[in-house]
């Protein structure tokens, strides 16, 4: 395939490039920072953004947008994980929680909202996984019940990244625990403050803030806060988590901290060891191949057609990209790649949470099996 960038998407990448290495320090990580330091920073980037429209450029115009082409917002996600990812949690809000509410929200839900995503004001969370049913969403057990003009919320989420500093969460609750696992599921948009929940960090090896447990006891949501149909959350999530599964190229990042490993191995004198040579070699050919992968998902979108299944086999690409970057990184320093600021230290949140953020590898394979492989749909 002879693939070119356009004039304009290259002047693009070069604007974007240029405003972001004279924007951040060098060698710029924002999650080298804590949950509290790195939200403040990335609302505070994400204004910057924003006054240029880069930070919704997809979106609608009468939302703040550019209404961007599939490429270009393509190579915005690529900078910007090449650059550290400054807006953190500021994606998740603008790939897929602005395009929901823009899909079905009520004109209310839209002026509330929108306006808040496409100038950086908020941060969400998104209530998905349970300690019951992990990755599997209509395994979920959270019940909202209707109880007069409002609906009683009861159950946890754990996992949630982003919580401790969200001011709302996206959440999926069972509003028909006797209907279908796929039809019995509506959508809510949940104040963090709201009286009966209580959000606590989970302990862990990674970085502060990484994972926290969200408890719902009683909390009352009025019927202004949910989002789209009672029962009829699962056709929305469908649609909008191919934008979850691409909306970060983690690629990019593995590229990015590849090439890091290979500046390492040459000053080390080890570049010419076959065995760290054939890791490395396996690293960027599992980039490459996630790369060529996501470039299909973001054709299908650029040509009209909504991407949704090519979508998984992405991600599974990606998981073992990062994965394998850390792998030769581990190759490359040995003894030191416990060390902070080495290569693999840097690489290993990343890799570690790539097989679990967004749904873990062995759904996403599960799925590729069932709707793929199997054609049977969902």
């Amino acid at each position: 395939m002879d693939f070119k960038w356009s004039d304009e998407d290259a002047q693009f990448r070069s604007d974007l490039r240029g405003f972001l290495e004279a924007t951040l320090p060098e060698d710029f990580d924002a999650f080298d920072m804590g949950a509290r330091e790195r939200d403040d920073f990335s609302r505070a980037f994400a204004k910057k953004l924003s006054t240029r429209g880069w930070l919704t450029p997809a979106w609608p115009r009468q939302y703040g947008g550019l209404e961007q082409s599939a490429w270009q917002q393509l190579i915005l996600s690529e900078e910007m994980v090449g650059h550290g990812e400054p807006r953190t949690g500021q994606y998740m809000c603008v790939n897929w929680v602005g395009p929901a509410i823009i899909l079905a929200g009520t004109d209310e839900q839209k002026d509330y909202h929108l306006g808040r995503i496409s100038r950086g004001d908020v941060t969400w969370c998104q209530g998905f996984s349970e300690p019951d049913a992990g990755s599997d969403l209509a395994a979920l057990r959270t019940t909202a019940t209707r109880e007069g003009d409002a609906y009683v919320i009861r159950g946890e989420k754990i996992w949630t990244s982003y919580a401790g500093v969200a001011d709302f969460c996206f959440l999926l609750a069972r509003t028909d625990p006797e209907g279908h696992r796929h039809r019995g599921i509506s959508i809510f948009l949940v104040p963090t403050d709201a009286p009966g929940l209580t959000i606590r960090e989970i302990p862990s090896v990674f970085r502060e803030g990484t994972f926290n447990s969200c408890v719902f006891d009683e909390v009352r949501a009025p019927e202004a806060w949910r989002l789209g149909p009672e029962n009829g959350g699962w056709p929305i999530i469908r649609k909008l988590l191919a934008n979850e599964r691409v909306g970060v190229a983690r690629y990019h990042r593995a590229e990015t901290f590849l090439l890091k490993a290979v500046k390492a191995a040459r000053a080390a004198g080890v570049i010419g060891d076959p065995v760290i040579g054939e890791a490395l070699a396996r690293a960027k050919a599992a980039c490459d191949a996630a790369r060529v992968l996501v470039y299909q998902v973001v054709d299908e979108r650029a040509k009209g057609r909504q991407p949704d299944l090519s979508a998984y086999v992405y991600r599974v690409a990606a998981i073992r990209c990062e994965k394998l970057v850390y792998e030769a990184a581990l190759r490359v320093q040995g003894a030191d790649s416990v060390a902070p600021g080495s290569v693999a230290a840097g690489q290993f949140q990343h890799a570690v949470t790539a097989g679990v953020a967004t749904g873990t590898l062995e759904m996403q394979l599960n799925l590729i099996a069932r709707d793929i492989i199997g054609g049977t749909g969902a």
